[in-house]
């Protein structure tokens, strides 16, 4: 049975190798996840905005974090935790950014039982990672711009720049 029915389609579908009993998952190459993250910091750098970019698998575990030089404390969980709930989420119902979740409010049940979830955190500046034909490959998070608006157009920017690359 799904819980909130997320928990039943928080990964892509794999394939199975014919008769080899292997299931296979898309996802970024290392290289191409740290290119996305660092696009990240970058554009925001060009802002004057010291961020932490993370990186997300389809398995929800980081895949790469590359912090600016002078983020706050936080911006490594709170990039991670975005990454992560875009892609979860926004996979789930269909939502290409936390921002976008946030407008359909999309954040679980009445009682707030989603929030609970130490992962999940429902603030601007996390974006889904998508191929051309929409499939999803992992989430993006930055965090450590002044607002998660100027976060999430980082991500926005860097997944713009970078995904010609996966397409």
């Amino acid at each position: 049975m799904c819980l909130v029915g997320f928990a039943c389609t928080a990964a892509p579908a794999p394939t199975r190798a014919e008769g080899a009993g292997i299931v296979t998952t898309q996802k970024l190459s290392w290289e191409l996840a740290e290119k996305l993250a660092a696009a990240a910091v970058r554009i925001c750098a060009a802002h004057g905005w010291s961020v932490t970019a993370a990186v997300v698998d389809p398995s929800g575990h980081e895949q790469v974090i590359i912090k600016g030089d002078t983020v706050p404390l936080q911006s490594l969980s709170v990039s991670y935790r975005k990454a992560y709930t875009a892609y979860a989420y926004g996979m789930t119902f269909d939502k290409d950014t936390t921002s976008a979740l946030i407008a359909a409010k999309v954040t679980g049940p009445a009682n707030g039982a989603l929030n609970t979830i130490p992962q999940v955190l429902f603030v601007p500046g996390g974006a889904l990672i998508r191929r051309a034909d929409r499939s999803v490959l992992g989430g993006l998070g930055v965090s450590g711009a002044p607002g998660g608006d100027l976060d999430e157009q980082c991500a926005v920017a860097a997944l713009k720049e970078v995904s010609p690359l996966f397409h």
